[in-house]
């Protein structure tokens, strides 16, 4: 019960995380890919600034002085992921984009296993294969033949570009440990913003127009998605573990899916089918699966 506050931020966290793909599908119809990036992160790094300098109190002096790997993290996790994700959700449905991305968990796995060297058990392996062919399923639609054809929807493959700029994002970013996690993400949005200001000046020949539920639309995601889902999990990781944590993100599909049938959307067999797959091979590769099993093992030993 001690932790229960922390869970309840985790589940909150992937709430918001959710309406970022029901809602950034919307405003993408009125504003670019780029445009939306640049606005949510111009004002969620103004928040992320006071709050890192009232909860973590960084020397940003001495902050900036690691501008090369806070600019190279930007570049990927707020600027590279945002635009793929935003210019996919023009082609998918949210509910194929929160689905693709349930793969990142096992992905970063995989990566890490080859980068990093750390060693995969069979269950892992599995886990990964499962998840992988569970995305397969969701890009095909359930028609497996469309893999000779190779005939997939644009915007599910910018999902799977997406999801691998952020498991870069996440590999490099476990190196940087002498930053605190919110002061990170701050001095990140900032060197993302100034990378972004040019190109949108250039890009944008007349003044963005928003009509009022676009408007809506954009402070829901600086708010909630950027600053409320980056302080519950950075708060709820200290006290419980990433890797626990990380279980709360399968989540965000589902929330996903509510919002969409809400809005008059249909759920289709083949998602169904590959998000659960994608689940039971994320919760598989994650170590949860073997946890459990030693746990049984062990109450064994003792009742013996």
């Amino acid at each position: 019960m001690k932790n229960l506050k922390y869970w309840i931020m985790l589940i909150l966290a992937s709430f918001f995380w959710a309406g970022n793909y029901t809602l950034g599908k919307a405003v993408v119809t009125q504003v670019t890919p780029l445009q939306l990036t640049f606005v949510r992160w111009l004002f969620a790094s103004i928040f992320m600034l006071i709050i890192a300098t009232i909860i973590e109190k960084p020397n940003w002096k001495q902050v900036f002085k690691s501008w090369p790997i806070l600019l190279f993290l930007g570049f990927n996790g707020l600027i590279g992921y945002n635009m793929a994700l935003y210019t996919a959700l023009k082609y998918t449905t949210p509910v194929n984009a929160s689905l693709v991305s349930a793969l990142n968990p096992a992905l970063m796995v995989a990566v890490s296993a080859v980068v990093l060297h750390e060693r995969l058990s069979k269950l892992q392996k599995l886990g990964i294969v499962f998840s992988l062919s569970g995305v397969m399923v969701i890009l095909t639609q359930g028609n497996l033949a469309r893999l000779v054809s190779l005939d997939f929807n644009r915007g599910d493959l910018l999902m799977l570009i997406a999801i691998a700029v952020w498991t870069v994002y996440s590999i490099v970013g476990k190196r940087l440990k002498t930053i605190k996690p919110i002061t990170a993400s701050a001095a990140a949005a900032v060197l993302s913003t100034l990378v972004m200001l040019p190109v949108v000046v250039y890009q944008t020949k007349a003044p963005i127009a928003l009509n009022t539920s676009g408007i809506l639309s954009v402070v829901y995601i600086v708010l909630f998605p950027s600053v409320g889902s980056l302080m519950f999990w950075n708060l709820s990781v200290r006290q419980i573990g990433a890797a626990t944590a990380g279980v709360t993100l399968n989540l965000i599909p589902v929330f996903t899916s509510l919002f969409s049938i809400l809005m008059g959307e249909s759920i289709t067999l083949p998602q169904i089918i590959g998000g659960l797959m994608v689940f039971a091979g994320v919760y598989t590769t994650s170590g949860l699966l073997e946890n459990q099993i030693a746990k049984r093992k062990k109450k064994r030993g003792e009742a013996v």
